[in-house]
């Protein structure tokens, strides 16, 4: 039986999703999540083979959970849904260590296929794209042995994104159950770190780095 997790903050999406993936035969949606926190606590509890992750999503965005997921699961695999067709974003999904990307509007579809491609560990993107990205990608990691890590780590990285989502030091400490001072120190760490000023600065810059969706 092929375990899969959907996550989606819009319950239309997920179960039209359920609907459509149960009918396959050997599949089973064992759990969905309406945020990225949640679907990485539920994928590490439920170990399911692929995990469909929506790109924006509130609390952890998709490539956030992307990469605690793989980090934890590294058998797992995981397949963004995007309503953009964009080849930046296909080369965050693949940063990420997520091994497919698919529009939304493509999902009915497309999406069998790609869960079928995803079950035997290869990767399922847009038509358009894949090529194109598949290749830039792996010249670059041949020339330069391997991409440049990310500035942030991964938990100042959940913090810009729920500090850019509007929440307050005493919000984000209960969240992610640490103490107000350990998140000032952060968010102070994150400010001087990436040059930032303001609170207004660390929004637009988590726009621009599509954790949230201006």
């Amino acid at each position: 039986m092929v375990r899969i997790l959907i996550a989606d903050d819009h319950e239309i999406m997920r179960q039209g999703l359920r609907d459509l993936l149960e009918k396959h035969e050997g599949w089973e949606v064992c759990a969905e999540a309406s945020n990225g926190r949640q679907a990485v606590e539920l994928a590490i509890k439920l170990r399911p083979l692929v995990v469909i992750l929506d790109i924006s999503m509130p609390e952890m965005n998709g490539l956030e959970a992307t990469r605690q997921i793989k980090k934890a699961l590294p058998d797992t695999e995981v397949l963004i849904f995007s309503m953009h067709e964009n080849e930046d974003f296909v080369q965050d999904v693949l940063n990420a260590g997520a091994l497919g990307y698919l529009l939304k509007s493509d999902a009915a579809l497309n999406v069998t296929a790609a869960i079928e491609a995803l079950c035997e560990h290869e990767p399922y993107f847009t038509r358009k794209v894949a090529r194109t990205m598949l290749d830039v990608y792996l010249q670059r990691k041949r020339e330069n042995g391997e991409l440049a890590p990310r500035q942030l780590t991964a938990r100042e990285r959940e913090i810009v994104q729920l500090l850019a989502e509007g929440r307050g030091n005493k919000s984000v400490s209960a969240l992610l159950g640490v103490s107000v001072k350990t998140v000032e120190t952060h968010r102070a760490a994150i400010m001087k770190k990436l040059g930032l000023r303001s609170l207004a600065e660390m929004v637009r810059y988590a726009i621009r780095n599509r954790m949230i969706q201006p």
